[in-house]
């Protein structure tokens, strides 16, 4: 079945989330970054929590540092949302046209693939994304545009697509939770008759479904973090020549490296996966309460 209106809709109701949720992304990844060991250096511990850390950002760079890289945010949006939202649905239809026989499992699968697919198209984007967030205003580069250029030339085509595996899977787990979860959650709330198909019941299905995706994304989301932000650093091999090393070479090397660079778990413990758990939540949730909600009245609309 061909219909475009899941894509459109997606996109729609994905920049609109996006836009309402921004500042606590923006949070959110400069606590990730913060404590990683670089030259056998920690980094700073600069911020202590997301309101801390919110309100020293504003301080310090000002409120346009918390809109840093909403650009390609948004372009992120305008792809990855159009095409997860379009992919999911249309799988889902394709699977099971009835949408009272759908099941859980070929929910997850719909969403998994929709997420991988959708997130690898998109990564250039995201890469942009969390490198102006996390440079804030301390960057000549203050545009899309010229962090592209800047990406391009100093680490070429791979480096737009860095982190690619982590964002992936990232994106498996999110969408493969996230999409299944609320379709359930609306589906029981339906079937007890307690409310009908109303914004209240959007609202409450969309919040436990944001709940669900931060828990099981989280420590994925640390990793896909810090490999996108990480830079190459150029190294004395001989005389004359340089070779060039990152400090986590793979997802699994940011996770539980075994060389002396450092890493995330073995490093700073466990709890390091769930660093900025609190804002990722409290920008999944209110995200996805506002992109189901969007959505759900985009249909009934239209």
């Amino acid at each position: 079945m061909n219909d475009w209106r899941p894509f459109v809709y997606g996109g729609l109701a994905s920049i609109t989330a996006e836009c309402g949720t921004f500042p606590i992304d923006t949070t959110k990844t400069r606590l990730q970054i913060q404590g990683q060991r670089i030259d056998a250096r920690f980094t700073d511990l600069k911020y202590r929590g997301m309101f801390h850390a919110f309100f020293r950002i504003l301080r310090e760079e000002g409120a346009v540092a918390l809109y840093s890289g909403i650009a390609p945010a948004l372009l992120r949006q305008a792809t990855y949302g159009t095409i997860k939202i379009g992919i999911y649905h249309t799988l889902k239809r394709a699977v099971i046209s009835n949408p009272h026989d759908e099941t859980l499992a070929v929910n997850v699968i719909c969403g998994v693939t929709a997420g991988v697919v959708s997130s690898s198209i998109a990564n250039p984007t995201d890469v942009l994304k969390v490198r102006m967030q996390a440079s804030g205003s301390q960057t000549k580069c203050d545009n899309m545009v010229c962090s592209f250029v800047k990406i391009y030339r100093t680490e070429g085509f791979t480096g737009l697509w860095r982190g690619v595996g982590p964002t992936a899977q990232r994106a498996a787990v999110v969408a493969g939770v996230e999409l299944p979860a609320y379709d359930l959650c609306k589906k029981h709330i339906l079937m007890s008759g307690l409310l009908g198909d109303t914004k209240e019941t959007h609202f409450l299905a969309s919040f436990l479904a944001g709940l669900a995706g931060a828990i099981a994304s989280n420590p994925i989301d640390v990793v896909k973090t810090r490999m996108m932000t990480q830079k190459k650093l150029k190294v004395a091999a001989s005389p004359g020549a340089g070779a060039v090393q990152v400090i986590y070479s793979s997802s699994l090397d940011c996770l539980l490296q075994a060389v002396a660079n450092g890493q995330t778990v073995k490093t700073e413990g466990v709890m390091a996966l769930y660093k900025g758990f609190i804002p990722n939540w409290l920008r999944l949730g209110p995200w996805n309460i506002i992109f189901f909600m969007t959505y759900e009245q985009l249909k009934k609309t239209y």
